[in-house]
């Protein structure tokens, strides 16, 4: 660009002189009129040459002036150029800077942003550290000052129970106490049953202890329970009312992390229906809300010595359970003294007064739980193997009872099955449960405890079949509330004798009940007489309907107080016989409790 610029320049420099002298040559000099003076002697003029070779000194001198001043601006624009180049690259640096400067800025401002969060996170920490020690600390006071559980080396023990004021009334009088006898209903006529009865009772007041001690495999439990229920032989009502504690349940368990347990001692059995899982401890057991510790007909149960493994799994729990087998007789006995079960012969195999049998083995049983979510549900089943002995020929006097050909023993198996369900159809309201035993010779694993089995005509044990079955409603309209109403059966079938005429079975047609319903006549010469009739029959039934409440007045820190109240009505039936129908007798009763558990 500077050559173009200076060629430029040169031509336009050239042109100008080439024109100053054109109009040099082509115009004429005015002839001025001069005055008489003296003449001076002038020069001469230059010649064309001359003035060639001025101009062109000239041109020269004004090329290289041009030349000159070009080199200058070049010089200047490469300066300014230079500078412009200072000046982008100070720019760039500038705006280097200026970015290291907003990048500093964007990352003080990350940093301040940052620093800012964090103190607030800080104070929030703080915050919830000093409310964390202020709760630890509140926690610990509260600890020491009213501990949940005692703290003794490795384990941790904690005491419950609760201390009761309850009194019962009967319609009809039992001579009992606040258990009532399901199976001792008096029938309609009897003397006692034209008399009401009264009892107020403190027995059923109940302590307990659970030590628990974890480790890395397992948590290992222990756990006693025991009431004022127990009778001893200087126990009564008439003073001191001094009655003895008893046993309920005492056991140990292991329960390893992995689901899997093993259980061992005095327990609620196996079959007994639970609340969840097949958990071992006495608030899981789904026992029925009742005053009377007698329960309801229909519940199946027992407590007695178990050994047991359970494997729980999240939604279901499998146990296989090892008890302590009793077997209870009922109807005749062995005829003329063809067993020796329940006889007056020497070598009884079963002690009535103790109720002690001679078992084979434990009684064998099996569940499964499930808790899908909604509602829980149980099936089981139970083997049990009684054992007895007997003679089949034999010779008898009025006092001694000859074995004249050998004597056999012999096990009968027997067994039943059964299941539960408890469904939250009023959501969390309340639920309804249904639970149930079917089977032949399982008549003590029901709440009335009727018998399992018989003898026949020539000595040999019989199952018996029974069936027990209860239905519940528990309604929870307030969190202190609670509304319950039961109705349970138990029941067992009749096996009557194989041999006309012979005295052995259960439920015998040939039984009289003309007495059950009848007044006993009143003595006329100081003595009494004996009842106008006989009442021969066995149980066959019996049915109880109960509906209650309990309501907590308090429920919290300190504990829990309650007071109850219920209503029970009850039904119980004989076998009748080939002449006589069944008998029936009926009972109301009503209960009231105030209670005080530990909390």
């Amino acid at each position: 660009m500077n050559s173009r610029f200076k060629i430029a320049a040169a031509a336009l420099l050239a042109v100008s002189v080439v024109a100053s002298y054109g109009q040099t040559s082509a115009t004429k000099p005015r002839v001025k009129k001069h005055t008489a003076t003296a003449k001076i002697k002038s020069p001469s003029p230059a010649t064309v040459e001359d003035q060639i070779q001025a101009l062109r000194h000239e041109l020269e001198g004004q090329i290289d002036g041009l030349k000159t001043s070009l080199a200058e601006k070049d010089a200047q624009l490469q300066k300014a150029q230079q500078a412009a180049a200072d000046a982008q690259t100070s720019a760039a640096r500038a705006e280097a800077a200026a970015s290291s400067q907003q990048q500093a800025v964007t990352d003080n401002a990350a940093a301040v942003t940052t620093l800012q969060s964090n103190v607030t996170d800080l104070k929030g920490n703080q915050a919830s550290l000093a409310t964390t020690v202020s709760d630890e600390t509140s926690k610990l006071k509260k600890d020491i000052a009213n501990p949940t559980a005692l703290h003794y080396k490795g384990i941790t023990i904690t005491p419950g129970g609760f201390m009761a004021a309850e009194t019962v009334w009967r319609q009809k009088a039992t001579g009992a106490d606040i258990p009532t006898p399901l199976t001792g209903t008096p029938f309609n006529n009897a003397n006692s049953s034209d008399m009401s009865e009264f009892y107020g009772s403190g027995r059923q007041s109940r302590v307990s202890l659970m030590a628990e001690g974890k480790t890395a495999l397992a948590t290992y439990r222990g756990y006693v329970e025991a009431d004022f229920l127990g009778s001893g032989t200087t126990s009564n009502n008439n003073q001191s009312n001094s009655y003895v504690m008893r046993q309920r349940v005492v056991w140990a368990e292991a329960a390893f992390h992995s689901g899997f347990s093993i259980q061992g001692g005095q327990m609620w059995s196996l079959a007994a229906e639970r609340a969840k899982g097949l958990s071992n401890l006495s608030g899981d057991v789904k026992t029925p809300q009742t005053i009377d510790p007698n329960y309801v007909p229909g519940f199946v149960w027992t407590r007695q010595y178990g050994i047991r493994a359970i494997q729980n799994f999240k939604h279901v729990a499998y146990g296989l359970s090892l008890e302590n087998a009793q077997t209870l007789q009922g109807g005749s006995n062995c005829p003329a003294g063809s067993c020796l079960w329940g006889t007056s012969g020497a070598g009884s195999s079963y002690n009535s007064s103790a109720t002690y049998s001679s078992n084979l083995s434990p009684d064998l049983i099996g569940k499964v739980a499930v808790d899908p979510g909604w509602g829980h549900y149980e099936v089981f089943a139970i083997g049990r193997f009684p054992h007895y002995e007997y003679y089949p020929n034999y010779a008898t006097t009025s006092t001694t009872i000859s074995k004249t050909s050998g004597r056999f023993n012999d096990t009968l198996p027997t067994g039943g099955f059964g299941g539960s369900l408890r469904a939250p159809v009023f959501g969390k309201y309340g639920d309804f449960g249904l639970s149930g035993l079917y089977g032949w010779g399982v008549g003590r694993y029901g709440d009335t405890t009727l018998s399992d089995v018989t003898f026949d005509a020539k000595g040999r044990m019989k199952a018996l079949t029974n069936a027990s079955g209860l239905a519940t409603i528990e309604l929870k309209p307030t969190p202190r509330l609670v509304i319950y109403v039961n109705y349970g059966e138990d029941f067992v079938g009749r096996l009557d004798n194989l041999a006309a005429g012979a005295n052995a079975g259960y439920g015998l047609l040939n039984a009289n009940n003309s007495g059950c319903n009848s007044e006993t006549a009143v003595p006329t010469s100081g003595t009494a007489s004996s009842s106008s009739g006989t009442c021969n029959g066995v149980n066959k039934f019996v049915q109880e309907t109960v509906a209650g409440m309990w309501y907590d007045f308090y429920k919290g820190a300190a504990g829990r107080v309650r007071f109850g109240l219920q209503y029970g009505n009850i039904n119980r039936a004989i076998w009748g016989g080939a002449t006589t129908p069944e008998a029936v007798a009926t009972e109301n009763q009503f209960y009231t409790s105030f209670r005080y558990y530990l909390p």
